[in-house]
């Protein structure tokens, strides 16, 4: 059996405040498969996501990485197999220097230091950072960090890499380096994102979650342009083809589109953004309690609860356009 497979058979979970994120979840993905996931937020995405190296572990159901079932016996060899990019590569960068972060995975696999330097130049130079590398990661742009954080974890030679909105607030030149680099990568790819164009330049196959459960999986051109599917689960078409599309209806009509719909479109894209970093607010606060430190935990509280209302001013501005 490959190593490069992962197996999701009716699994469950339900985190401690008793929200069910993960409704049996069952897919089946093989070698050399580059796979979309995508939903609405809040369907389950990310949670899932957690679960392909046992960040998280189910409440109910199995997960089997390779040949082995993934439970704690078996955490070690599933998260040499299986490497995760976060969505906030500040999570996943905490080291003096570039090098030093790329290294860190490697050295934790006890290699020799002549390989660790051999592993770390290559994902570099893959990935167009060499030139960052004796850099303090927090000097660099975000499409820079993202890099890094994708250096680190193809230093790893993992089997299976995937990505948590890895497009998410980048500028168009570091979306496309980064969509260059994903079609570089042969192994499999699992890639959860709002981004459905990226989806689709990058995947064959798309998994469609909503509500904890799977709604659609299949062929990502056929699944990414089914309006009345992707409606059903709070999603649009790819931008390129909603352009496509206009612009059908402009010549059709002589009309030119206004100002207040390209508002509409942009509304609904700082809600989502908006919606993600609320997600992230809140994992701090909670690390942060864990830590004893409640001064920041209720800062970054009140950080969500005002960005919740920022969210309502959006819609709010949405609904009358």
């Amino acid at each position: 059996m490959s190593h490069h497979i992962i197996d999701f058979n009716n699994v469950h979970y339900t985190y401690p405040d008793g929200t069910e994120a993960l409704k049996g979840i069952s897919f089946r993905i093989t070698h050399g498969e580059s796979v979309g996931v995508v939903g609405a937020n809040g369907a389950g995405k990310s949670t899932m996501i957690s679960h392909m190296n046992g960040y998280l572990m189910p409440s109910s159901g199995t997960i089997t990485i390779g040949d082995s079932k993934l439970d704690k016996t078996t955490l070690h060899e599933a998260r040499r197999s299986v490497g995760i990019v976060f969505q906030n590569p500040d999570d996943q960068l905490f080291m003096p220097t570039v090098f030093d972060d790329v290294a860190f995975g490697p050295l934790n696999l006890g290699l020799p230091k002549d390989k660790v330097i051999e592993r770390v130049n290559e994902a570099l130079t893959t990935t167009g950072c060499f030139h960052l590398k004796d850099k303090p990661p927090h000097h660099l742009s975000l499409g820079q960090k993202r890099a890094v954080t994708i250096a680190g974890v193809i230093a790893m030679h993992p089997d299976i890499l995937v990505m948590d909105e890895p497009a998410s607030n980048l500028d168009p030149g570091s979306r496309r380096n980064l969509i260059d680099l994903l079609l570089q990568f042969r192994h499999s790819k699992i890639i959860a994102s709002h981004d459905l164009d990226l989806i689709l330049d990058v995947c064959d196959r798309c998994i469609v979650i909503g509500d904890g459960r799977i709604r659609a999986d299949g062929p990502a051109r056929e699944i990414l342009l089914n309006e009345e599917l992707l409606r059903e689960n709070n999603l649009e078409l790819p931008l390129s083809f909603q352009k496509r599309e206009h612009k059908n209806k402009l010549n059709s009509t002589g009309g030119n589109m206004t100002e207040l719909e390209k508002l509409k479109h942009l509304l609904k894209h700082w809600m989502e953004h908006n919606e993600a970093h609320m997600k992230t607010y809140t994992e701090w606060a909670e690390k942060a309690d864990g830590l004893d430190r409640k001064d920041i935990s209720d800062i970054l509280r009140q950080i969500v609860e005002d960005s919740n209302k920022l969210n309502g001013l959006f819609r709010k501005a949405e609904e009358i356009i």
